[in-house]
């Protein structure tokens, strides 16, 4: 689940975040966390729908809607409640995303009709959720590529196939990280195999692991670097001396 870059609305604790049409997932969860701090009942009105206050008439018996003055200071507060999860919805969305949702009547039908346009249909989901799998099972390295890099690309992935509801065993997302390293990394990669349990090791300290070993490679290129150029320039020097005697002669 990509985080937007330099996203500085909705970073108040106040305020509820919020979303233009971008990063939709990210913003869906921090949404969830905001109402549930707020009020946890808030989310219970979202998730179970709305509900209109009726009341039984005799003669004959029929269940009619309460008007406002019927209601008690318990039912008035339930309405308030109603009306509060409504408008942390309708301060979070920006005003373009506010015209798909405006006719909606209710904050599940709020919540529905952002999570179909965003998330797409059951066919829309899957096909999704197959184009992330091919990328899951085509992940490779690049030459390019650094540990971080390539931990960033991967959490990307399963992230979003986490929120499309397929959910990737850790042991077996270490052991695809594990295998997509080239064949540099082989004797690091024959180490962790025979010093590490592959089945309890989480991707988090696979990583550490990797970056620590990514950092002394560096270093000792680092300092074979220098050595390397001064044999340059003394070859360098030789030749040209041995030109000069040539002439010489």
């Amino acid at each position: 689940m990509a985080a937007p870059p330099n996203f500085e609305e909705g970073q108040s604790t106040y305020r509820p975040p919020s979303f233009n049409g971008q990063y939709y997932r990210w913003w869906k969860t921090r949404m969830h966390d905001f109402i549930m701090t707020e009020d946890s009942e808030l989310w219970d009105i979202i998730y179970d729908g709305p509900f209109i206050l009726m009341k039984t008439i005799r003669e004959p018996e029929v269940i009619i809607p309460k008007s406002r003055k019927e209601y008690s200071d318990a039912e008035r507060r339930a309405i308030e409640k109603k009306f509060r999860a409504k408008k942390i919805f309708v301060c979070g969305i920006g005003p373009y995303e506010y015209n798909k949702i405006s006719t909606c009547q209710s904050t599940k039908d709020i919540w529905e009709a952002l999570q179909i346009a965003q998330e797409g249909i059951t066919q829309v989901k899957q096909s999704k959720i197959d184009m992330l799998t091919t990328e899951y099972e085509l992940f490779r390295m690049k030459d390019d590529e650094s540990i971080q890099d390539i931990h960033t690309r991967f959490t990307f992935i399963i992230n979003e196939l986490h929120f499309l509801g397929e959910i990737i065993p850790r042991n077996k997302l270490v052991r695809e990280i594990h295998s997509v390293l080239p064949g540099s990394w082989e004797s690091k990669v024959n180490s962790i195999t025979e010093v590490k349990d592959l089945q309890k090791l989480t991707i988090d300290e696979l990583i550490g692991n990797l970056k620590t070993y990514e950092m002394k490679k560096k270093k000792d290129h680092e300092r074979r670097e220098p050595k390397r150029e001064k044999n340059l320039v003394l070859k360098t020097d030789n030749n040209e001396s041995s030109g000069e005697d040539a002439d010489i002669a």
